[in-house]
């Protein structure tokens, strides 16, 4: 059974309260799971104490399981010093999008042109 530690989506719409929990990697986002193991609120201040609880010792418990974390719970799991940290490499975050390359183009041309006269 491939385990995944994740978040599972609670509360009404744009109030949304996160479980973080343990299940089963074909089971939907909010359905059934196996064990609750701490919740998130992202509305609470980053410095906030609460934003973020965990059950430290389950969550090593199911990681020795061969239960892997999600992106979002490998952060949590990381500044929480569970995981060590890794690099993410995004290699596209740097590449402006089409409208702002030829905003870019545009206003070199521009340049060039003045520059000309």
């Amino acid at each position: 059974m491939a385990m995944k530690i994740r978040l599972a989506r609670g509360g009404s719409k744009k109030r949304p309260h996160y479980a973080i929990v343990a299940s089963d990697s074909r089971m939907p986002r909010d359905g059934r799971f196996i064990e609750k193991l701490g919740t998130y609120d992202p509305l609470l201040a980053k410095d906030n104490e609460n934003r973020i609880r965990m059950n430290l010792e389950r969550v090593q418990y199911w990681l020795g399981q061969g239960a892997q974390p999600t992106d979002r719970v490998a952060r949590f799991l990381e500044a929480a010093g569970v995981l060590a940290k890794t690099e993410r490499l995004n290699p596209k975050r740097a590449v402006p999008g089409k409208q702002m390359a030829e905003r870019a183009k545009k206003k070199a041309a521009r340049a060039e042109a003045a520059a000309a006269e």
